[in-house]
């Protein structure tokens, strides 16, 4: 998986050097420009959408937060009373997390800097990865999907944007700048290429759309992977 252990470097070198202050205003309560407000309140709801496709009561449960950033979904996860690894390659995020976690939650939540999806986390009963999964390809996307199943009893909700005539313009203008200039550019999906791709390295399990959010400039859609239990 050369092209994902590229991109994730990007990744980490984007939100841990570049973008921690924005990310960190953008995700508090902090007033926001009309722009990022639309981003605020998309990704609030793809939260509570994507937390709608898991039990309510998540006591006893094993949940992974891949891809955390600063810390919100695990908060909400905790809350339902989830013991939650929190993971995400970017350390200055974790730490703004970890400052952010309520009191009440102390002891629930594993906070971890690294690989959202590494093995050595262990097993879970459900996985998120909110916007996390949106810098790679339809094949990293597979095999990612592929090493989880395993280690996975539940569900695997993550997101990714939606392969829409706008988003792909964007794309292939993002395209056009050196990598020096630019972030890591998010990568336009369907839910059936992601299928196809899965089919190609046999990924034990089935893939299904959950719904579009759209929010000024946020668009993602939801999807949930469930693999074969024994």
């Amino acid at each position: 998986m050369a092209t994902y252990a590229a991109t994730r470097d990007r990744v980490e070198h984007y939100f841990d050097r570049s973008a921690t202050k924005v990310w960190e205003r953008l995700t508090s309560d902090a007033p926001v420009s009309g722009i990022r407000a639309t981003v605020r309140a998309g990704r609030d709801r793809m939260r509570a959408l994507m937390l709608d496709q898991l039990p309510g009561d998540l006591r006893g449960a094993r949940v992974l937060d891949a891809g955390c950033g600063t810390g919100a979904m695990a908060v909400e996860l905790a809350a339902r009373g989830a013991d939650v690894v929190a993971v995400d390659i970017s350390p200055a995020l974790i730490t703004i997390a970890e400052q952010r976690m309520p009191e009440r939650l102390t002891g629930r939540i594993t906070w971890r800097a690294g690989d959202m999806l590494d093995p050595a986390h262990g097993a879970f009963d459900h996985i998120v990865a909110m916007d996390s999964m949106i810098y790679y390809g339809a094949d990293d996307i597979a095999a990612l999907l592929a090493e989880a199943a395993p280690r996975l009893s539940g569900r695997f909700v993550f997101t990714l944007p939606p392969r829409t005539p706008a988003l792909m313009a964007m794309w292939r203008l993002g395209r056009l700048f050196p990598r020096s200039d630019r972030s890591p550019t998010m990568i336009p999906h369907a839910p059936a290429g992601i299928a196809e791709a899965m089919r190609r390295v046999d990924v034990p399990g089935r893939l299904r759309e959950v719904e579009r959010v759209s929010s000024g400039f946020y668009i993602s859609t939801a999807l949930v992977f469930e693999g074969h239990t024994p």
